[in-house]
């Protein structure tokens, strides 16, 4: 099944209208696209308004009508964790870390290398620190926005590929990780993680989120995945697609999760 459940347009920091994404997605064959517009944090320029969030919601709904029969819509949020718990309007939900709050300041982790550096400096220079105040969130998300779907688990290390900082072998990380994995995984529903190729479409990375050395680890604890392209560009709907599907099976995956009918749905890889 084509599609994409990760997908943002011109209600947050996306390029394209959602019409216009839905055009496209449907000339690429698509048989379902979800939307998930930032939820709203004071303190975020990405996020939509309590006011935005309303039009956004009915301009899908509009949309869901206007392409019933051809294509299937999903009005979903990617609920930051510092946004709290997810609104009942909405038809699925995303939970992501952009954010760490340090020395009461909200540091974004995803916004630049220089950046980044920036925020590392602020822990005294201690990377790791960084990293373990990141993945106590992420181990969190769920629990804390009742979201459907893991968000980007890995996405401190953005920037890595052109300016290495993390070490993923090194034991802080390692650790770090694991608490994440551990708490997320606590309770008998298995949590769904998505394979996202976001920062390949931007040309910071040249593979996904999560990492393959942290697939195994997902597959290891026996967690669905959903392979999605965090879209801001109508242009790069469904880039790297085939790649992550490859690093998925590569860690052992079979099968992936799409939403068909309203409904969390398996299919294969």
């Amino acid at each position: 099944m084509k599609a994409d459940f990760h997908t943002h347009s011109t209600f947050c920091d996306g390029k394209d209208t959602p019409a216009e994404m839905c055009a496209r997605a449907l000339e690429l064959g698509f048989e379902a696209l979800g939307f998930t517009g930032h939820s709203f944090t004071d303190f975020d320029p990405c996020g939509m308004s309590e006011s935005a969030s309303a039009v956004y919601r009915a301009e899908i709904a509009r949309l869901k009508k206007e392409y019933a029969g051809r294509m299937e819509l999903y009005c979903g949020v990617e609920q930051d964790y510092f946004s709290g718990c997810v609104p009942p309007e909405y038809d699925y939900a995303i939970g992501s870390v952009h954010y760490v709050l340090h020395d009461g300041e909200y540091l974004c982790v995803d916004w630049s290398p220089e950046r980044t550096r920036e925020n590392i400096e602020k822990y005294g220079g201690d990377v790791y620190a960084y990293a373990r105040d990141y993945f106590a969130l992420v181990g969190g998300v769920l629990e804390r926005t009742g979201a459907d779907i893991v968000g980007h688990f890995d996405l401190i290390r953005k920037f890595d590929e052109l300016d290495p900082l993390l070490d993923e072998t090194h034991p802080q990380y390692i650790r770090a990780v694991a608490d994440a994995l551990d708490r997320l995984c606590a309770g008998s529903k298995r949590p769904v993680f998505e394979i996202n190729t976001g920062a390949m479409a931007r040309g910071y990375r040249s593979e996904p989120y999560p990492s393959p050395r942290l697939l195994r680890e997902i597959r290891a604890r026996r967690c669905p995945i959903m392979i999605t392209g965090d879209c801001h560009d109508r242009t790069k709907l469904s880039f790297g697609y085939a790649a992550a599907a490859e690093l998925a099976r590569g860690a052992g995956f079979s099968g992936q999760l799409i939403i068909k009918n309203g409904k969390f749905t398996e299919c294969e890889l």
